[in-house]
């Protein structure tokens, strides 16, 4: 069972990898703290737990991924739109 969810847990690390690139406090910053948080669950061999924590990972990935449609949206916001009409 557990090494069903090794190919999961793999693939949320690479997809945080990912999106970590365009963190706004610096890709460096971003890996450091992944590899901090996956080395502190490596030990965890329930696999009830470890659905848990990859249920976390995906609500991360989520969060990230509005956090960057949001600067997005803000840097459209303010390159079309003056500050004057608010």
């Amino acid at each position: 069972m557990a090494n069903s969810l090794r190919g999961e847990v793999l693939n949320l690390y690479k997809n945080l990898l990912y999106l970590g690139r365009e963190y706004p406090k610096g890709a460096d910053y971003f890996r450091s703290r992944l590899k901090a948080a996956f080395l502190k669950n490596k030990d965890v061999k329930d696999p009830e737990k470890i659905k848990q924590l990859i249920a976390r990972g995906e609500f991360v990935i989520k969060e990230l991924e509005a956090l960057y449609f949001l600067r997005k949206y803000r840097a459209l916001k303010h390159r079309y739109y003056s500050d004057d009409n608010q």
